[in-house]
């Protein structure tokens, strides 16, 4: 109740701040409020009643203005459930329903010191981090309560090449849980062409448990025309070595993708293979925005276990009317072992109204799996950054 009040006070007040409030002689504020209804149906043995949400977020900031190169951010985050038929997976909420992931609660999103000057860049505090497309380091940014980082990052940009490094001390999730980590994250990518080629390396160590999680890999991702035909491809691939007190793996990861883009409408076939350590564990993505891939319907938003995943997809996106669009078809199967994993249909409408305001609608329909139940979800959202 109180974060509803908090909620409600929050919006309030940012609708009434006149354009003045935004942009002081000390810096600029600002609001990013999103009120999102989301319904989910899983086909599951217990039989849980279908869940629906009416979720209200609201993220308000200041920065500073520029003082010789720095900067001063902080930023709280307040989310309530004005409709709470739902449970989430960490055991909140009423049990009778299906799950929505998205708990209830309000926290310092951000509270950062940053540096820029020339080719040179550092943020310490707790941050915001997303690494080329967020498939291994992300925020995790579709859900109401956003993943940051408490760390110190440093960068360096030159012509073609930039750098990356950041020292990770603790995990904010999404769960509103707390990792406390000493991770290493180092991201070097230098632009080729109309491409760009990247090498990265993430080592993961848990302060609270004997686990390390080591990945290398190296991406590229580029274009060419072929007429009035623009030619799109990417591709990844990484290795993995996780060690527990009980237990060792080493997996890989390989994503390839190609399409066209016609007359305004993109074309793309691929596939996300998720390895796996002879049906003993997967390759694996604890930092990333996972419900971007294998299905908005987050029926394999952890991996399909052990045995690994193929996800292999089309894709078809376009803008009518101002309106993007966006389609998936996927097609799952088990890296190890003959299970049938499934399939997912996904679709996304978007349309921003003015600078203010922005309208959308998403639907995942995913079924067929022997391992995970039928699932149907969909969002309705409306979202204002002033």
């Amino acid at each position: 109740m109180q974060a509803k009040k908090t909620l409600l006070a929050i919006a309030l007040g940012t609708a009434t701040l006149g354009a003045s409030a935004y942009d002081t002689e000390y810096g600029n504020a600002y609001a990013d409020i999103k009120l999102r209804y989301e319904y989910a149906d899983q086909d599951d043995v217990n039989d849980k009643d279908t869940a629906t949400g009416v979720i209200a977020d609201a993220a308000i900031g200041f920065e500073t203005k520029d003082y010789e190169g720095f900067k001063v951010l902080i930023e709280q985050e307040v989310i309530a459930a004005l409709v709470e038929n739902y449970r989430t997976p960490w055991g909140d909420g009423d049990d009778d329903y299906d799950v929505i992931a998205d708990p209830t609660g309000n926290e310092w999103n951000r509270a950062q010191v940053s540096y820029k000057k020339d080719e040179f860049g550092a943020v310490v505090g707790r941050q915001r981090i997303i690494l080329d497309d967020s498939r291994f380091i992300g925020n995790v940014g579709w859900r109401a309560n956003e993943q940051t980082f408490d760390a110190a990052t440093f960068t360096y940009a030159k012509d073609a090449l930039s750098v990356h490094y950041s020292f990770l001390d603790k995990v904010n999730q999404i769960n509103e849980n707390q990792l406390d980590v000493s991770d290493h994250l180092i991201n070097v990518s230098y632009k080729v062409g109309s491409g760009k080629v990247t090498g990265f390396a993430y080592l993961m160590d848990k302060d609270d448990a004997e686990e390390t999680r080591d990945t290398l890999g190296v991406r590229y991702a580029g274009s060419s025309m072929a007429g009035d035909t623009k030619i799109i491809y990417s591709g990844s691939f990484a290795t993995q070595a996780t060690e527990t007190a009980t237990s060792d793996a080493d997996t890989t990861y390989l994503a390839l993708e190609a399409g066209a883009v016609v007359s305004g409408v993109t074309l793309a076939l691929g596939n996300e293979t998720l390895g796996s350590d002879d049906g003993n564990a997967a390759f694996a993505f604890p930092y990333g925005t996972n419900h971007k891939f294998n299905g908005w319907s987050d029926a394999y938003l952890g991996g399909a276990g052990g045995n690994g995943l193929s996800d292999t997809y089309v894709k078809a996106a376009s803008v009518v009317s101002g309106v993007k669009l966006v389609g998936f078809y996927h097609t799952f199967s088990p890296v190890e072992g003959d299970a049938e994993l499934g399939s997912e249909f996904d679709l996304l409408a978007v349309k921003k109204i003015d600078k203010t305001f922005t309208v959308g609608a998403k639907a995942a329909v995913f079924s067929g799996s022997d391992i995970k139940p039928d699932t149907t979800r969909m969002w309705a959202w409306v979202q204002a950054k002033f």
